[in-house]
């Protein structure tokens, strides 16, 4: 790969729920990458470019919760995303 040539856009869309772990619920490449981001913008969804996470979490089967050894990774997405929107998690048990 040349330095011009651009890193093949990949794309992983994660659901979570605030109960269980978050669900890798789309991924994929190139044209679907951009389908994908494309979705998320008109949603207003927090996107968040990290393209070695997003390599990790590609591997994992669409509707699969992420492993605990991502938890960590995922929840400073999470907490980014919270950011954007202008959220405050809830504190556990104040429903």
């Amino acid at each position: 790969m040349s330095q011009h040539d651009k890193p093949v856009p990949l794309a992983v869309a994660l659901e979570y729920d605030g109960d269980s772990a978050p669900r890798v619920t789309a991924k994929g490449r190139d044209r679907l990458a951009v389908q994908i981001l494309e979705i998320a913008r008109q949603h207003g969804i927090p996107i968040q470019e990290n393209q070695p996470l997003a390599s990790v979490l590609a591997n994992i089967e669409l509707g699969e919760e992420i492993p605990e050894s991502l938890y960590l990774a995922v929840a400073q997405v999470i907490a980014f995303a919270y950011y954007l929107s202008g959220k405050v998690p809830e504190e556990p048990g104040t429903e």
